[in-house]
């Protein structure tokens, strides 16, 4: 074995291990940069970001990783807010507990669009899912729980834990932004581990996915499921944030926003537009 063929793969061994130092460090410093930023900034305008910045790496995982392009997001994301903002208000639950019924919400609603969408590919899949947005829109308008145009109103952010007062702006700050770090670490996780690398294969070419033994209607529907909980995850939060859930929520001018968030940070990167995870050295 010659000098030059063993030197090689040590060096994109040191590569690799580089790459992924880089990253941990630029994860904490982006870390340190969000619990300083309140001071800076104004903290709502922040919250408002982190939100919106997890419904867009929810909606990344599906159109990115998967190839899916759905319209109809905006269904995960305001029904997710419609049911935390009634939890709160009406029920009387914490908001820990009103922000997990409104995500356990949206992952129900995304295994039943799934179920219907994911038999399709391409625009017509795109069509299926923005027609069954609609629905959720037009019983968010008619149902007597949303209050139709108006929607809910002063919901109270109350104690998270019964520890943590939410009423103040910097815990609700940093709250939302563990959420963030939550839900971007499980975006992180699914994109690099054998299920993301399979899903990247299906994406690219199906066909081949399936002679090699996997089931990809399987893989787009667990993938499908991740992003509507990610996404009612935002929404939720959201509400709670703005004490409000409307039907811009669940429009699906909404929808679009997403699409765009998302292709403007560069579909299929994990951290916007500066380099393609499944391309990348750290891969």
């Amino acid at each position: 074995m010659s000098v030059q063929s063993t030197a090689e793969p040590r060096a994109a061994a040191r590569e690799k291990v580089m790459c992924r130092s880089n990253v941990k460090l630029g994860f904490v410093v982006a870390i340190m940069v969000g619990i300083a930023a309140p001071f800076v900034v104004y903290p709502v305008f922040l919250m408002k970001v982190l939100c919106f910045g997890l419904f867009a790496c929810a909606f990344n995982l599906l159109i990115g990783y998967a190839g899916l392009l759905s319209f109809g997001h905006a269904a995960f994301f305001g029904s997710a807010a419609y049911v935390t903002g009634h939890a709160l208000k009406v029920w009387g639950l914490p908001p820990e507990l009103g922000i997990l019924l409104g995500t356990l919400t949206s992952i129900l609603l995304g295994s039943a669009f799934g179920l219907v969408a994911i038999r399709r590919q391409g625009i017509y899949f795109a069509m299926i899912t923005l027609a069954l947005s609609q629905l959720i829109y037009f019983l968010a308008l008619q149902l007597p729980f949303t209050h139709g145009e108006d929607g809910i109103q002063e919901i109270p952010r109350g104690y998270l834990f019964g520890v943590l007062d939410l009423r103040n702006t910097y815990a609700m700050y940093y709250t939302v932004l563990a959420i963030f770090i939550f839900g971007f670490g499980v975006v992180w996780r699914t994109v690099h581990s054998p299920f993301g690398h399979a899903l990247r294969g299906i994406r690219d070419n199906e066909a081949r996915a399936i002679s090699l033994g996997y089931r990809a209607e399987r893989f787009k529907l667990v993938v499908f499921v991740l992003s509507a909980g990610l996404s009612g995850l935002a929404g939720a939060t959201k509400s709670l944030v703005f004490q409000l859930a409307t039907l811009t929520d669940v429009t699906w001018q909404m929808s679009g926003e997403v699409v765009l968030m998302t292709l403007l940070g560069g579909d299929g990167y994990a951290y916007g537009s500066g380099g393609r995870s499944g391309s990348s050295a750290c891969a």
